[in-house]
């Protein structure tokens, strides 16, 4: 079999390429290659499905025909197992074989699963994919009481959809406070609070060394040596990139597969993007794992305008996520603490239950974390990303007016005749958590 694009992967990246490719390229064939058997689908969405507040037509991606309506060969079900190069063929489990003249790698990542003694028990799972979600949701009429092992973004969504379940959870957290990577002290401890006022437990400064029980999960100890009682323990401490596939066939990888401004690997055929890319952070002025929902889409399409022959610069993501647990809307981008650097200025304002803060290095905005008051959040996003100088109206950043009016007269001009792709682009979703991380 032949095909002109090939993509491997089926969620935001490789969709992504898709849409991409078909605007430049109507007839080309496009072939897209997914282990699992659904078509496309809004992974960070699971908990939504768990929760029992979407179906699979809830969560999905795109509409079910979006493959016919695209003139693309959607194989689901199928794992490539390897690449050859010199031939430009993958091939499938089997003896089936892709011949490729563009390949885009949109693997995604796995779970992090630490070393547990017992942990092959029944009752023990990981959440990342549909089947994940569904295989918890099959445990849950018969439990009352789960153990989550990671205070992350995938953990603490999880933990919501289980106590919307009606579970009793205990929130097992190895460093000494939850959302740690992309929250500082304060607001994590804001959203610690508004978990425990759920009666959710954290336990911090831990994590689970056995799971106990004879056949089924019964209890986890710590390394501590307390025990906890549960039925049910779900491993959520985040994914590893899934490049095998890019290892073997000797492309270049540090953490994830290495790839250029236009996406591409050292391999002008081979692209790549999302979980498993390691991409610019305009934040950081650096390629580095980016693993959330919209840079996987944007780098996807990056690289699929590339792969149909418009060249194509990557804007660039950084670590951007918006929250809502339990009610209360979150906000983050970029670095939520300021390294010990004389460079760096912060700018912060907090009353009751609200908190906005935004980090400054040489008058560029570089971080920013909104608690509940996050209507400006999205034109701050925009000025951060598109490395605004601040200096003349940073004190104004947290007013609570502040918008366009505040920017100086020719930059906001600028920005009112920006296309409306571009100021879309310069918001964040402010949804949910569900729809920012876990990209593929």
């Amino acid at each position: 079999m032949r095909t002109k694009y090939l993509i491997v992967g089926n969620s935001a990246g490789g969709i992504g390429a898709a849409e991409a490719i078909r605007q430049v390229d109507k007839q080309g064939a496009l072939t897209i290659v997914s282990e699992e058997p659904y078509p496309t689908y809004s992974r960070p969405l699971i908990s939504k499905y768990l929760a029992r507040e979407r179906t699979l037509e809830g969560i999905l991606f795109r509409p079910s025909n979006f493959y016919d309506q695209n003139d693309i060969l959607f194989l689901p079900g199928k794992r490539v197992t390897h690449l050859e190069l010199d031939h430009r063929t993958a091939w499938l489990e089997g003896t089936e074989q892709i011949a490729w003249e563009k390949l885009l790698l949109a693997t995604g990542g796995k779970p992090i699963f630490p070393k547990i003694e017992g942990s092959d028990k029944k009752g023990v799972l990981t959440f990342t994919t549909l089947d994940d979600a569904k295989a918890a949701d099959s445990f849950l009429d018969n439990r009352r009481k789960a153990v989550v092992i990671g205070g992350g973004l995938i953990g603490i969504s999880l933990t919501e959809a289980l106590v919307k379940r009606g579970i009793h959870v205990v929130v097992v957290e190895m460093k000494e406070r939850i959302l740690n990577t992309i929250l500082d002290q304060q607001a994590s401890s804001m959203a610690e609070e508004i978990l425990r006022q759920a009666g959710v437990k954290i336990v911090t400064g831990h994590t689970v060394v056995e799971v106990n029980g004879r056949e089924s999960v019964e209890g986890a100890t710590l390394d501590n040596g307390d025990t906890m009682p549960c039925d049910l323990l779900l491993v959520a401490i985040g994914v590893l990139p899934r490049s095998e596939l890019a290892v073997n066939a000797k492309l270049e990888t540090n953490r994830g597969i290495v790839v250029d401004r236009h996406m591409a690997t050292n391999d002008p055929s081979v692209y790549a993007c999302g979980d498993v890319a390691e991409a610019y952070d305009f934040v950081y002025g650096e390629n580095r794992l980016s693993p959330i929902w919209p840079n996987a889409y944007i780098g996807g399409r990056a690289a699929g305008f590339n792969m149909a022959g418009i060249p194509t610069k990557y804007c660039g993501g950084t670590a951007m996520n918006s929250l809502n647990y339990f009610g209360v809307d979150i906000t983050c981008a970029g670095l939520p603490t300021a390294p010990n650097d004389d460079g760096y200025e912060v700018i912060s304002r907090q009353e009751s239950d609200t908190y906005q803060k935004v980090i400054l290095k040489d008058n560029l905005i570089v971080g920013m974390i909104f608690a509940e008051a996050i209507d400006k959040s999205g034109v701050i996003f925009g000025l951060m990303r598109d490395k605004v100088n601040v200096e003349s109206f940073k004190q104004s950043l947290l007013a609570d007016d502040f918008g366009l009016a505040f920017l100086p007269r020719e930059l906001w001009q600028e920005r009112l005749k920006a296309p409306p792709e571009l100021i879309l682009q310069s918001a964040p979703s402010i949804q949910t958590e569900e729809e920012t991380f876990l990209g593929e």
